[in-house]
């Protein structure tokens, strides 16, 4: 993607912590700062949404749930987009939750289709690979 060179004021303290972020990650600081400021303007044009560390890297998640953002919109796909299945697939959310989650897919679909993508052409032989301690001991 095109960066574009600017100068900006950034206030000491988070300064120091951009910087130790990107020591801690391996990380260019110029990187770092902006996925810190992408995160921001989705995280503020969509309430509701954060953006946590996970085990395949920063995920947007609902806010006060570990849940991603993609996996309420496979099961929104998988219900033909119809909100009282969704809610009724995602009980223990709120309405609130939910339309956070629609709402950031239609802003940002791209990143969200592309995990739906990967994660639906998941065969059992490449999770278990992937993740051993999954499987069952009755098999």
């Amino acid at each position: 993607m095109p960066t574009v060179q600017k100068s900006i004021r950034i206030q000491e303290k988070t300064l120091k912590e951009i910087e130790q972020i990107a020591r801690d990650t391996g990380k260019e600081f110029s990187v770092v700062a902006n996925e810190l400021l992408d995160e921001a303007v989705r995280m503020q044009r969509c309430p509701g949404i954060v953006f946590t560390e996970g085990t395949t890297g920063r995920r947007a998640r609902i806010a006060g749930t570990g849940i991603e953002v993609w996996e309420v919109i496979a099961t929104y796909k998988g219900v033909d987009e119809n909100l009282n299945r969704l809610q009724k697939a995602y009980h223990w959310l709120t309405e609130q939750q939910l339309r956070s989650a629609i709402g950031y897919y239609r802003t940002y679909p791209e990143g969200i289709d592309l995990l739906i993508k990967q994660n639906a052409g998941l065969t059992e032989e490449q999770v278990h690979k992937k993740y051993p301690f999954l499987i069952r001991e009755d098999r």
